[in-house]
C-alpha cells in the first residue's frame, strides 16, 4: 500500500501496490500493520456500503463528535464519485479547508479521513457504490453534519447536485470561534 499525505494534516490518499501478471493483479487493500506504521488509526471496526442510483446524488457532509469521533477509509467499488473531506478541528492550521478527489472502481484509490473531519461525496455516475470502514461504531447521539453548500467552506463540486436528503439540507450554518 502507498500513503500520500495531502495538504490537510493527517489525511491521506491510499494507493495499491499492484502485483501484476497475465491473470490481472493482486493488491492489499487493507493492512492493520501498514496503517499503524504510517501513523494512521488501524482500529477499523465497521464496514458500511452505500449505493446511489442517480448521478448527481450528494451524501454528506457527516461526522461523529467525541467520544465517538471516527476515522474513515473510503473506496468507490462501482462507478465514480467526487469524495470530499473538511477539516473541522479548531486547532488545526487547515481548519475549514476542504479536499476533494475522484474515486472510482477503475482507479482503485482510497481516502483516509482522520477523526475531526466531515465527509461526503457526490456521485458522478448512476449506480455508484461506496464501501467505507470506520474506526468507531455508529452512535446516533454523536452524529452531526455540515451543509455541502455552506459558504464557510466554499466546496467546488464538479457537477450539479440534483439529489440530496432533507436531513443533509437542514444542517445549520457552520460556526466557529476565532480567526480563519
Amino acid at each position: 500500500m502507498t500513503f500520500e499525505e495531502i495538504e490537510l494534516k493527517g489525511a491521506f490518499v491510499v494507493g495499491l501496490k499492484k502485483i501484476e501478471d497475465n491473470r490481472g493483479f493482486f493488491a492489499r487493500a487493507w493492512c492493520q500493520k501498514e496503517f499503524a506504521d504510517a501513523g494512521l488509526n488501524p482500529n477499523l471496526v465497521q464496514i458500511n456500503l452505500a449505493v446511489s442510483q442517480k448521478a448527481g446524488t450528494l451524501r454528506g457532509m457527516h461526522f461523529q463528535e467525541g467520544p465517538h469521533a471516527e476515522a474513515k477509509l473510503i473506496r468507490c467499488t462501482r462507478g465514480r464519485i467526487f469524495d470530499v473531506m473538511i477539516d473541522l478541528r479548531p486547532e488545526s492550521p487547515t481548519h475549514r479547508k476542504w479536499f476533494g478527489l475522484e474515486l472510482s472502481a477503475e482507479n482503485h484509490r482510497m481516502l483516509y479521513i482522520p477523526e475531526g473531519f466531515a465527509h461526503g461525496y457526490l456521485t458522478l455516475t448512476d449506480d455508484a457504490e461506496m464501501l467505507y470502514q470506520t474506526s468507531q461504531f455508529f452512535a446516533s447521539t454523536s452524529a452531526r453534519g455540515v451543509r455541502y453548500d455552506d459558504p464557510a467552506f466554499g466546496i467546488e463540486w464538479p457537477v450539479a447536485v440534483t439529489v440530496v436528503s432533507e436531513a443533509d439540507l437542514a444542517w445549520p450554518d457552520y460556526s466557529w470561534e476565532g480567526p480563519a
